[in-house]
């Protein structure tokens, strides 16, 4: 699997995103930027340093839906455009599935401890849709789905980061194109976003994303090209380092619960005290993935009270 990296410039504090073109039976390129002037731009030369033009591109593969990555698939007008379904209602800028993004925000938000008050201007969802690109997927793909024009390149879904995450895995190189599963100098944030399926309720993020990371691991995987950053190797070595973290960082959570009763939006502001007010969406995603997985160990129990907001205490 021949490939070349581009590096997109983005609006946002992780820097840099990274696009690849893939020569097969087609002319691929995974991910494409957030729909700024400077990314078009990036894009543009990029693929011209590739030894390509714009037009030659003959699909878009999507890691994921979030702006970064799916911003200028306005830009190839004539590609076929895959990707994970969730990622089609975010391309047609769907209002039904907007709407229904907002609704469950404020849901969970409210039964987090968050101010009735507070909650409509801490909804963000419709902000970041003048990054992400306009054309709808042409082709959906499923886990385990080989990638079309690539034989033997394969999509794995790895959802926490996002629910439309997909890597992409070279049976014949054992090179995975890895999106923000799993990257060189930041551990990706396991963002609550409400589930395709509606029944289902709060997706618990960080627990899919450990799973997500444990199908990695199986994998016997020479080179990841992430998202953001560089290449990465050793892929198994950094994939225990990252959890054994993760289980750390949550078990000071709980000792920073002492004995009492807390909502999850009182321990944000304990653990984020300076930026969890600006952050909110951010800081309680990470609050509750540290809560969910104390959970599942069986370290606190949650319920909710007569008002409906949950309560969590150690065990």
């Amino acid at each position: 699997m021949s490939v070349h990296k581009i590096e997109i410039p983005t609006p946002y504090a992780v820097g840099d995103v990274n696009a690849f073109i893939v020569k097969g039976d087609a002319l691929t390129i995974f991910d494409v930027g957030p729909k700024t002037t400077e990314a078009y731009d990036a894009l543009k030369w990029g693929i011209r340093a590739a030894g390509y033009q714009l037009q030659d591109i003959e699909q878009v593969v999507l890691t994921h839906h979030h702006p970064d990555h799916a911003g200028w698939v306005d830009a190839f007008p004539h590609a076929e455009i895959i990707g994970h379904e969730y990622n089609d209602k975010w391309l047609r800028h769907d209002e039904e599935f907007l709407r229904y993004h907002e609704q469950f925000y404020s849901e969970r938000l409210y039964e987090h401890g968050v101010p009735r008050e507070f909650i409509q201007t801490s909804v963000h969802v419709r902000r970041e849709l003048e990054l992400v690109g306009e054309r709808p997927l042409t082709q959906i793909i499923y886990d385990g789905d080989e990638v079309p024009g690539h034989p033997g390149l394969k999509a794995i879904e790895t959802l926490g980061h996002a629910q439309s995450h997909f890597i992409f895995w070279s049976e014949k190189t054992n090179n995975v194109i890895g999106g923000d599963l799993l990257l060189d100098k930041i551990t990706p944030n396991p963002l609550i976003e409400p589930p395709l399926d509606r029944t289902l309720g709060r997706t618990k993020s960080l627990l899919q994303y450990n799973e997500s990371l444990e199908i990695l691991k199986q994998l016997p995987v020479k080179k990841m090209y992430t998202g953001h950053g560089a290449d990465l190797e050793n892929i198994h070595e950094i994939i225990v380092k990252r959890l054994e973290r993760q289980h750390q960082q949550s078990m000071k959570v709980l000792e920073l619960m002492g004995d009492e009763e807390l909502t999850a939006v009182q321990l944000t502001g304990r653990l984020y005290p300076a930026i969890y007010q600006r952050q909110l969406g951010l800081t309680m995603s990470k609050t509750l993935g540290h809560l969910d997985f104390l959970e599942a160990k069986g370290f606190v129990t949650s319920a909710k009270n007569e008002a409906g907001v949950y309560l969590f205490k150690r065990k």
